[in-house]
């Protein structure tokens, strides 16, 4: 967005000023108002339009600005109503049940916290979302550990590193896809770069969770009555797994990550259609409505009721009204004017990479919104990381280790506050033992350090 500063920069302290105000109004409404972000976000959109008539500025350069910095994550927008359309076409197929079987049938031996961690993440990436996984097999998973006297903490620990090896690394996350995006990085690539900090610090935290691990073996009629409904829902079928294969042919040849999810939901739905799961006009309304699970377990029913453009609106439009005001942040000067200030510092790898990661963090910290920690994080480093011949995969990573993965670890923040309350476990005490996300970002700031895994630009 750096085409839309303005000749004239406002001053270095005007401009700290400006974001410290904006900062200030979206946490209190966020963190003490308990709002969702897009009330204080259209707020400071008004603060920052009535800022730029101050500066002399019209209202069409406002608009203008507002209007390419929206512009620019159109790509988003169109790969999250895919996502919405995959996800509900996986679960009519089977696809999202038949992965979810997989890990239930490694729910044995005698490393529960290890289990923990490893089925909530398989089922993390089946369905791209953290929250849905917390909610339904975190639950469930904490029965089990109070069944066996295990630590609430450490199981809820365990249950969020896997949650968000998901979220993170799922081709199904709105995270994932935003980071991807907003840096005009191919989906793929950004996940297979993600590769070289998540595949180190899942194994660490696979190490630690099972050294950690009560000797005792997993046993649960909660996690083996689940297990069956999803067998007895019907979903679960050997076709169930072409959709995959789908999509990993269209990722091997490097097609793009829209028609990659475009390809696979429709071999989906004409499997589910051809299947019989539901009449043809319900199957094409689930890509909006999502589908809808009826078996004889509610929480089965929850985990397999999801998808569908509508359940994409949410984040899309928080999407938009972010990058509005990200746009109003350059075409006013604000951003660059920072930038301009600190650009000389950032010229190493190293310094860069710094920056970057504690730019996502603060913004999870002051603010407590992941979206927003990726979108402005990107918006305002992908300049730098060009003029560095830095690839801008190394950003979207960074993005996702230092942003999507820290907040479930601020308390205040809307994974935080969300996690807490559904698995009934302070913030505070699970964070320790939330390996996964505690070293996501020290592994970036790492490779950072070192040049380690950070590509220079074709």
């Amino acid at each position: 967005m750096l085409h839309l500063q303005p000749k004239k920069l406002p001053g270095l302290m005007e401009s700290i000023g400006m974001l410290l105000v904006i900062v200030s109004l979206i946490s209190f409404f966020i963190i003490e108002l308990q709002s969702v972000p897009h009330v204080p976000i259209l707020l400071a959109v008004l603060l920052m339009i009535t800022y730029g008539f101050i500066k002399k500025f019209t209202f069409a350069q406002l608009q203008e600005g507002m209007v390419q910095g929206a512009q620019s994550g159109m790509g988003a927008v169109l790969i999250f109503f895919l996502i919405g359309i995959l996800i509900s076409s996986w679960m009519a197929s089977g696809t999202i049940p038949a992965l979810m079987d997989v890990s239930f049938s490694l729910a044995g031996g005698s490393w529960f916290l290890a289990i923990v961690f490893t089925i909530t993440a398989i089922t993390g990436v089946a369905l791209g979302s953290s929250f849905t996984t917390s909610a339904t097999l975190g639950v469930a998973f904490l029965g089990v550990a109070q069944s066996m006297d295990a630590s609430l903490a450490m199981t809820a620990g365990a249950i969020v590193s896997g949650a968000f090896f998901g979220d993170k690394m799922s081709p199904l996350s709105d995270t994932t896809n935003l980071a991807s995006t907003v840096v005009k990085v191919d989906l793929f690539d950004h996940i297979k770069n993600m590769a070289w900090t998540t595949i180190p610090a899942f194994i660490i935290s696979f190490i630690l969770f099972a050294v950690l691990s009560p000797q005792q073996r997993v046993q649960s009629e909660n996690l083996a009555t689940i297990h069956n409904a999803l067998i007895e829902s019907g979903l679960v079928h050997w076709s169930s797994w072409i959709p995959v294969l789908v999509l990993l042919a269209m990722t091997v040849t490097k097609r793009p990550a829209f028609v990659a999810l475009a390809v696979s939901s429709i071999t989906a739905t004409l499997i589910a259609g051809l299947r019989g799961i539901l009449p043809w006009s319900e199957l094409w309304s689930t890509w909006f409505g999502g589908y809808s699970a009826s078996t004889n377990n509610d929480m089965v029913n929850e985990m397999l009721s999801r998808g569908g453009i509508d359940s994409m609106l949410f984040t899309i439009s928080l999407v938009i009204l972010a990058l509005a005001l990200g746009g109003l942040f350059f075409v006013t000067g604000v951003i660059p004017s920072v930038l301009f200030h600190v650009q000389r510092m950032l010229q190493s790898v190293r310094t860069i990479t710094l920056s970057t990661a504690f730019t996502a963090i603060g913004i999870n910290v002051f603010i407590g919104e992941q979206y927003l920690s990726i979108l402005l994080t990107g918006e305002a480093y992908q300049d730098i990381y060009d003029r560095a011949n830095l690839a801008r995969k190394n950003l979207s990573r960074t993005l996702e280790d230092a942003g999507t993965v820290i907040n479930p670890l601020v308390p205040w923040s809307v994974c935080g506050v969300f996690l807490a309350d559904v698995l009934g476990v302070a913030v505070i005490d699970y964070l320790p033992f939330a390996f996964f996300c505690l070293l996501s970002p020290i592994l970036t700031i790492l490779y950072g350090l070192t040049g380690k895994t950070i590509t220079k630009k074709a």
